[in-house]
C-alpha cells in the first residue's frame, strides 16, 4: 500500500491503515522497521476491536481480525469489501483498478465489465442490454 500510495493520492482516496496493535507498537514498528518508514497514511489503533467486530472481520475465537480491504464512497457506503485468507495477501492493483473503476462509473454513468481497465469503454447499466454485450 505504502508504495502505491502516490496513486491513491492522484485518484483522491484517503488512505487509513487500522490494526489492533496498540499504538505504542505503531511507533515502535515506524521506529525501527524500514518498510514502515514508507507509510505515509495514518494508522490507526483498534486496541478495543470495535472496529473490527463492526465491520465484521474480527476472528473472535482468536482475538485478531482477518485482514480485509474496504473502499468507501463519498455518500459513507461500503463500495467493495475483500477479506483475505491468511496465505493470500492484497493485490494493490486490483484495488487501484476497483477504485477507477467506481470513479469511472461515477463520472461517465457507465458500468465496467470483467476485466476493464482504463481506458478502456464502459458499458451501459440498462437491464435490456444484459447479455446482448
Amino acid at each position: 500500500m505504502a508504495a502505491r500510495y502516490e496513486t491513491f493520492q492522484n485518484l483522491g482516496v484517503q488512505v487509513l491503515g487500522i490494526s489492533t496493535d496498540s499504538v505504542y507498537s505503531h511507533k515502535i514498528f515506524a521506529e525501527t522497521s524500514p518498510s514502515a518508514r514508507t507509510v505515509q497514511y495514518p494508522l490507526l489503533s483498534d486496541r478495543t476491536h470495535d472496529i473490527s467486530h463492526q465491520y465484521g472481520v474480527l476472528r473472535e475465537e482468536l482475538g485478531f481480525p482477518f485482514r480485509a480491504t474496504f473502499v468507501i464512497g463519498a455518500d459513507r457506503k461500503v463500495k467493495y469489501a475483500c477479506l483475505y485468507p491468511p496465505e493470500v495477501g492484497r493485490n494493490i492493483a486490483e484495488i487501484i483498478r476497483i477504485i477507477q473503476g467506481l470513479l469511472y462509473e461515477e463520472a461517465s454513468g457507465l458500468g465496467v465489465p470483467a476485466y476493464w481497465q482504463p481506458g478502456m469503454q464502459g458499458i451501459s447499466k440498462d437491464f435490456k442490454f444484459t447479455g446482448k454485450i
